[in-house]
């Protein structure tokens, strides 16, 4: 493994061009920074440093250890200042999210702004991803924090090496035209039942999405097949086809646009649901950041 103080010496011989201005600014003697130099080379096995005049030049191999420095010192810095993070308990740094598209809408946006007022040396680094592949993600260690739900009713497969948390339970309501025959039921609060939306004309996701599912669970009982005209898995384009007139839709609230005028929403007095969960290594448990983090989703 490469000594970091050799590495520091040959990073302030690169700069300075010489070992006794190295040694200067490190603090050390000239024999010092050379026998750091010497240990450096004996750890990467080539020579970084050649004479020349009266000082010395990088060997093609010691530019090449010294391009690569900054990332190790900057790899040191966020370990020193997560383990000051947990020692001191303010959230700092950068946490790497991995969540699903509609997540990251309706749960991780909307934390941005409470993070940015509370925890200002706090940062996110977000990434679309399915659930099984953040969840992979996390556990190998190329993510900090998933945002995942379930399918079908049914926790997504976890290692032991995580830790998961309960954060937000998504519904779906109906969109419909304000002139619609459902939209005049008795008060915009009252549920609608499986029984006012059997031949209503639908848009409604394809097959093998989460929403398809929803929707063929919402009819599992119904006594006639429902009436799909349009499968569209984009929600903007649901409800500019809802806005055409014609159909109504399904939509989950963490996926739902802003709805346009002339458009109402409807709850459902049996909704489909999904779970949400946040999802981060054990060994991360005391981390201020996940837990600044995991607080704010859970709002």
């Amino acid at each position: 493994m490469i000594d970091v103080a050799a590495l520091q010496a040959l990073r302030s011989v690169a700069a300075l061009g010489t070992l006794a201005r190295a040694a200067e600014e490190l603090g050390f003697t000239a024999s010092a920074v050379s026998q750091q130099i010497k240990r450096l080379e004996k750890q990467v096995g080539v020579p970084v440093l050649a004479p020349a005049g009266r000082g010395v030049v990088l060997t093609p191999a010691g530019q090449a250890v010294v391009d690569s420095a900054p990332e190790v010192f900057q790899a040191l810095e966020r370990c020193a200042e997560a383990a000051q993070s947990v020692a001191d308990g303010e959230p700092r740094g950068v946490v790497r999210v991995v969540a699903f598209s509609t997540g990251i809408r309706g749960l991780v946006a909307p934390a941005l702004t409470e993070l940015g007022r509370n925890c200002p040396e706090l940062a996110l680094q977000v990434t679309e991803q399915d659930p099984d592949q953040a969840l992979y993600s996390v556990d190998a260690g190329t993510a900090d924090l998933a945002l995942v739900h379930d399918a079908d009713g049914l926790p997504a497969p976890m290692s032991a090496s995580l830790r998961r948390r309960h954060v937000h339970t998504d519904t779906g309501d109906v969109v419909m035209p304000q002139g619609h025959p459902l939209a005049q039921l008795s008060g915009p609060d009252r549920p609608l039942t499986v029984e006012d939306l059997t031949g209503q004309a639908w848009v409604t996701s394809p097959p093998g999405t989460v929403c398809h599912q929803w929707f063929r669970r919402l009819f599992a009982q119904a006594s006639e097949e429902p009436d799909v005209r349009h499968l569209v898995d984009d929600f903007a384009t649901q409800l500019s086809l809802v806005a055409a007139g014609g159909v109504i839709a399904l939509i989950p609230r963490l996926a739902r646009p802003p709805v346009p005028p002339g458009l109402v929403v409807r709850p459902l007095l049996r909704p489909p649901s999904r779970e949400v969960h946040a999802a981060w290594r054990r060994s991360a448990d005391t981390s201020p950041a996940i837990q600044a983090l995991v607080a704010a989703l859970s709002r």
